[in-house]
C-alpha cells in the first residue's frame, strides 16, 4: 500500500532524496523554486530546480507529475504517457527526456513520475483564451500563422510514425473492440457515463451517431490527442522546442488530431463570439494545408470532430460533478448540437 498522498507543501522535502538516488552526480543536490504549474487539470504537475548537479552531468530543470485528487479520466495511467515520451526520444518529435518513473508504495503516496523541463519556451494561452492574451494575440500576422502551421506541421510529424516500429502497441485497448474506432466509441460511451451517469441526450444521440457511422481508417497512426496550439512550446524565433501533453495519446484516425485542433480553436473564438485574429487560417486552409502535408485526403472530419467533442466532455463532466466549476460540458453539447445538425 502507498503512504498517504502529500499534500504538496511537503512534496519538495520528499522528492529531494528522490532526486539525489535517481539523477548522476546528484549525491548532494537540492531541490529548489519549487512550484505548481499554471495551467492544467488533468495531471497535478509542478516545476523544480535541482541545484549542486555537475553541468556535464546533469540537467537543471525538472518537471514532477502525478495523478490528480479527482482523476478526469477513468483510464488515467502515467505510465501511458511516461512511455509515449520515452518511445518518442529517438524520433524527430522534441519531446521532454524522461528520468524515472515510480508507480509502486512510495513515500509520496501515489505514483510520480520526473522528466526535464524544456527552457526558454513560450506557449499560446489557453486562460484568457490565445485570441485574447498572450503571445499569439502579440504576434504579427505572418507569426500567427507560422506557429498556426508549425502545430499542423507538429501534428504530421507525429501521424507519419510508424507506432509499430515505436512499440506503441500499448496504447490499444483491444477489451473495447477489435478495431480502434470500435475501441474509441466504446470507450466514449464508457467514459461520458462514468463522469456522468444520466449525460443529456445530446451525448446519448452522439453517442449513437458515432456507432452508425463508423468505418474502417484508410491510416491508423500514432494520435497526439490533445493537439492544440498550447501544448507546443515555441522559441523565440517561433521553430518548435517542444511537444507537450501525452496524456491522451492513442491509435487511431490521424483525422481526429485535426478535428481537435479545430475544435479548440472554435472553443476560443466562434463559441464566445471572438473574431479570430489576422493570420490565423481558416478551417478550409487548415484542412487543406493538413492534407497537402500528408498527401492523405480528410474524409472523415465530421465523424472525428463529433468524437473529439464527446472526449473533451469527459473532463468537464468531471470537473463539473467534483470540483464545483459549474457544467462547463454545455460548450460540448453546443458543439455536438451544431455538427448533428449540420448532417441532418
Amino acid at each position: 500500500m502507498n503512504a498517504t498522498r502529500l499534500a504538496q507543501d511537503d512534496l519538495p522535502a520528499h522528492v529531494e532524496p528522490l532526486v539525489r538516488q535517481h539523477l548522476p552526480n546528484a549525491e548532494r543536490a537540492t531541490v529548489a523554486n519549487w512550484k505548481r504549474a499554471d495551467q492544467g487539470f488533468a495531471s497535478d504537475t509542478y516545476l523544480f530546480d535541482v541545484e549542486g548537479l555537475n553541468a556535464a552531468h546533469g540537467h537543471a530543470g525538472f518537471v514532477f507529475r502525478r495523478p490528480p485528487e479527482i482523476a478526469l479520466f477513468p483510464d488515467y495511467d502515467l505510465r501511458r504517457q511516461f512511455l509515449v515520451m520515452k518511445r518518442l526520444a529517438g524520433t524527430d518529435i522534441p519531446v521532454p527526456t524522461v528520468r524515472w518513473i515510480d508507480i509502486g508504495p512510495n513515500p509520496l503516496g501515489t505514483p510520480y513520475y520526473v522528466m526535464d523541463r524544456i527552457d526558454g519556451g513560450r506557449t499560446p494561452s489557453d486562460i484568457p483564451t490565445y485570441h485574447e492574451a498572450g503571445m499569439y494575440f502579440e504576434a504579427t500576422p505572418e507569426e500567427r500563422a507560422r506557429i498556426w502551421w508549425s502545430c499542423v506541421d507538429t501534428m504530421v510529424q507525429v501521424h507519419r510514425l510508424d507506432p509499430t516500429a515505436l512499440r506503441m502497441d500499448f496504447l490499444g485497448m483491444p477489451r473495447l473492440g477489435a478495431e480502434p474506432l470500435e475501441q474509441a466509441v466504446n470507450y466514449l460511451d464508457w467514459a461520458v457515463h462514468w463522469a456522468n451517469p444520466t449525460p443529456e441526450p445530446i451525448f446519448e444521440r452522439s453517442l449513437d451517431w458515432l456507432r452508425g457511422h463508423r468505418y474502417r481508417p484508410e491510416h491508423v497512426t500514432l494520435c497526439w490527442g490533445d493537439s492544440r496550439l498550447s501544448n507546443v512550446l515555441y522559441a523565440d524565433d517561433l521553430s518548435v522546442l517542444g511537444v507537450l501533453d501525452w496524456e491522451i495519446a492513442y491509435l487511431g484516425d490521424h483525422e481526429a488530431d485535426l478535428a481537435w485542433l479545430l475544435l479548440t480553436d472554435w472553443l476560443c473564438s466562434d463559441f464566445q463570439g471572438r473574431v479570430r485574429l489576422p493570420g490565423t487560417p481558416t478551417r478550409e486552409e487548415t484542412i487543406a494545408g493538413y492534407a497537402a502535408r500528408t498527401g492523405w485526403p480528410v474524409r472523415n472530419l465530421r465523424f472525428n470532430e463529433i468524437l473529439c467533442a464527446i472526449l473533451l466532455s469527459v473532463p468537464l463532466l468531471r470537473m463539473s460533478s467534483h470540483l464545483g466549476m459549474g457544467d462547463l460540458s454545455q460548450v460540448c453539447a453546443a458543439r455536438l448540437d451544431q455538427l448533428l445538425t449540420e448532417g441532418s
